[in-house]
């Protein structure tokens, strides 16, 4: 059946859309990079002009996010992410010749990116528009249908994303299906020919499990703990500001969030003072009055992140900022916790909230070692001056990205990969790296001429062996 823009994906069910994307996946697949580039502008004026203020609001009502910090971690990164994509992808569309060993002249070998087919995209809830749009982005610049399933968290901004794009496209193109985990469950049923998954380790093992049944693709976002290394050479009012900045973000809750810092025990209380200082004068005196501060997104992960919290300072740690909260509002001080024993919540357990443990060390080995014991972190931030010391963590860590002097802001370059590596995620993204997520690298060998190979065919005899022989020596 033909589907028309005025049907939506609340009309029909999920697997009538997603064989109506089947069906039509071809055609899709077959458009041009003019034609591709237009739905991208399309989105494009919608996010920045046309929806940008509902989805403001949107977001300020599903967790107090400020306007500001919507245009510069949402709006933005989604329409970078479109630039980006119409300046390249012609070049991306394009053939990509490679080279023709001497053993096979006569012949040429190319790679043509096409589409994987039908894809689906699960959004997380705590950056709504750009986790879930800026995916959308790669999956329309390689010539994909989509299905969307945003999360049930921030119901307000999925509402928005919905109208967005019944309003853009056809539901046998992208659709936006709203729901919880068993709208989850019942999408990762399907046969798609790629899921791309943003959220927690714990549910992309079961996606990955879940797509194992049909072999379908998968990238996997996840996250983890990141952490952040101070040395003694750093700039410590420099690192104090932005990783106050990168961590009390979005309340904290950020997959590339710097989880936890290690400071060489010269400058520790140095910089535990300029974090409260630089908290102070981004949220002032009492940050639940600050319209800059978010909230925990539901009360169930204030729970959460309050429980770290009573664990560390039970076994042993210190507040040394914050502390205050207030479960009606979901509200909790963006805090800063010392001494933090290492076998406490904190120390083993992804925060995604507003807190940052911050221990000190003496012997950089010991930053090292404790990293290494844990899982491949989505980043690692080193801050030093130290062009050995930089050296020696990067040669012996292991991690998805790295900032040097600084945190975070990785993710914004779209000509960087970005992703994890195994506990903290599968594949890449953004840019490039984002189209061949959603691409299939095609080889294409064309014999133009007779070649070698003829000359090689049975019946074998001396002759012909002299040949392979010289093929094996030589070529």
């Amino acid at each position: 059946m033909e589907l028309t823009m005025s049907q939506t994906s609340s009309a029909l069910s999920i697997q009538q859309i997603f064989e109506s994307q089947k069906k039509n996946q071809y055609q899709v697949g077959n458009t041009t990079a003019k034609e591709r580039i237009h739905k991208l502008d399309k989105l494009h004026v919608a996010v920045e002009t046309t929806y940008r203020e509902e989805l403001r609001e949107a977001m300020y009502q599903d967790f107090k996010k400020h306007p500001s910090e919507v245009d510069l971690t949402e709006i933005y990164v989604v329409t970078t992410e479109i630039k980006h994509a119409k300046s390249h992808l012609k070049k991306w569309m394009s053939k990509e010749k490679v080279s023709t060993p001497m053993s096979m002249m006569g012949s040429s070998s190319w790679i043509h990116y096409e589409p994987k087919g039908v894809c689906l995209i699960i959004s997380p809830w705590n950056f709504p528009l750009n986790l879930t749009f800026g995916p959308l982005v790669s999956a329309i610049a390689a010539g994909n249908t989509v299905m969307i399933k945003p999360s049930e968290y921030t119901p307000h901004t999925s509402a928005v994303m919905k109208k967005i794009i019944a309003t853009l496209f056809p539901s046998n193109e992208i659709a936006v299906i709203e729901g919880g985990v068993e709208t989850s469950t019942e999408l990762l049923e399907l046969p798609f020919n790629h899921i791309f998954f943003t959220g927690a380790p714990a549910i992309g093992k079961i996606v990955m499990k879940a797509a194992a049944k049909n072999l379908t693709s998968v990238t996997l976002e996840l996250g983890g703990k990141s952490p952040t290394i101070v040395d003694e050479t750093a700039n410590i009012e420099q690192a104090a500001a932005r990783i106050a900045w990168g961590k009390f973000l979005n309340n904290g809750q950020i997959c590339i969030a710097p989880d936890y810092v290690f400071v060489h025990q010269s400058k520790k209380d140095e910089f535990v003072e300029l974090v409260g200082k630089k908290l102070k004068e981004f949220y002032g005196e009492d940050a639940s009055t600050s319209d800059a501060y978010n909230r925990i997104v539901n009360g169930k992960h204030f729970e959460r992140v309050r429980s770290y919290l009573e664990d560390s300072v039970e076994k042993g740690a210190n507040v040394a900022y914050g502390g205050k909260s207030n479960i009606a509002t979901n509200y909790m001080d963006p805090t800063v916790v010392t001494d933090v024993p290492l076998n406490s919540k904190l120390m083993e357990e992804e925060i995604f909230g507003p807190i940052l443990p911050v221990n000190e060390y003496e012997d950089l080995q010991e930053a090292i070692d404790f990293i290494n014991a844990n899982e491949k972190p989505l980043a690692l931030y080193i801050y030093s001056k130290d062009k050995k010391n930089i050296n020696r963590i990067m040669n012996n860590t292991r991690a998805g990205g790295t900032c040097i002097n600084n945190n975070a802001v990785h993710f914004f370059n779209t000509n960087l990969p970005f992703g994890g590596v195994n506990n903290s995620g599968i594949g890449k993204s953004h840019g490039f790296y984002g189209f061949q997520a959603f691409s299939n690298a095609r080889s294409v060998y064309k014999q133009n001429a007779p070649g070698a190979l003829e000359m090689l065919m049975p019946p074998y005899n001396s002759a012909k062996q002299k040949l392979i022989d010289m093929t094996i020596k030589w070529f």
